[in-house]
């Protein structure tokens, strides 16, 4: 039985006064299977803020949480807004994570308040790939103003949390209105059979995200194209499981 027509009516004017669509919204894959299946849509979701923090050991795993938030920012089309307090990301870096200087606009501000307010001018703008937001708190109401903003324009807002202080972390265990939340720790390199460094491994966990699943994953790290990557042995392992499937049901 379809519902009455004044219903319907009220339905519509509810979801226009809360900023919703009833549109399909579309996913930025990461091009992992095994991360990508954990997410609504098989990917991180377009038009909707999502959160990313460092694990426990300080600066080491805020650099990865920024890369990380690099490689997002890179896969998406147009410049990137990028906000902050502390002048002190490494272009270059950010570059080998596959965004280079030049699709970059920096915005420092004085303070959290400031950042907030620029982050959701850029998402109301509608003609960007990706604002990043570098912030200690990030209140309920914060972030929901900066979901609707995501979701009016389809933009992909990101929320870098970054502390002055380890004790101030605990904050990112408040709850806000992000699509989904991760956690980047940086993990050893893989030994190599000559001298040098191998390609960074993180270990990244989906600690939230609406309607999808929790999880974790141990990837390698951004390359120039702000892709992720399996490690060989998960690699070979998930071709291995794939076999027995298919063995199993010959």
């Amino acid at each position: 039985m379809r519902p009455e027509p004044a219903i319907e009516s009220l339905r519509a004017q509810i979801e226009k006064i809360e900023g919703r669509s009833r549109r399909v919204k579309s996913v930025l894959p990461f091009g992992i299977a095994e991360v990508d299946s954990r997410l609504p849509g098989e990917g991180l979701a377009l038009g909707a803020l999502h959160e990313i923090a460092g694990g426990g050991n300080g600066a080491i795993d805020g650099a990865a949480a920024a890369l990380f938030a690099a490689g997002i920012a890179a896969r998406t089309k147009g410049k990137v807004l990028w906000c902050l307090t502390r002048p002190d990301l490494f272009a270059p870096a950010l570059a080998q994570a596959g965004l280079p200087p030049d699709r970059v606009i920096y915005v420092e501000a004085g303070d959290d308040k400031t950042v907030l307010a620029c982050v959701e001018e850029g998402l109301r703008h509608g003609g960007l790939g990706a604002i990043v937001a570098e912030i200690g708190r990030l209140s309920m109401t914060a972030s929901r103003r900066l979901q609707l903003a995501a979701e009016g324009t389809g933009a992909i807002g990101l929320a870098l949390r970054r502390w002055r202080r380890q004790t101030e972390a605990t904050d990112f265990g408040q709850p806000t209105a992000a699509m989904t939340r991760w956690r980047v720790s940086a993990l050893p390199s893989p030994a190599l059979p000559v001298p040098g460094v191998g390609r960074h491994r993180w270990l990244v966990e989906l600690i939230r995200a609406r309607a999808g699943e929790s999880a974790d994953f141990e990837l390698e790290a951004c390359d120039d194209t702000g892709c992720l990557a399996l490690p060989a042995h998960m690699v070979d392992r998930s071709r291995a499981q794939e076999g027995w499937r298919h063995g199993a049901s010959g």
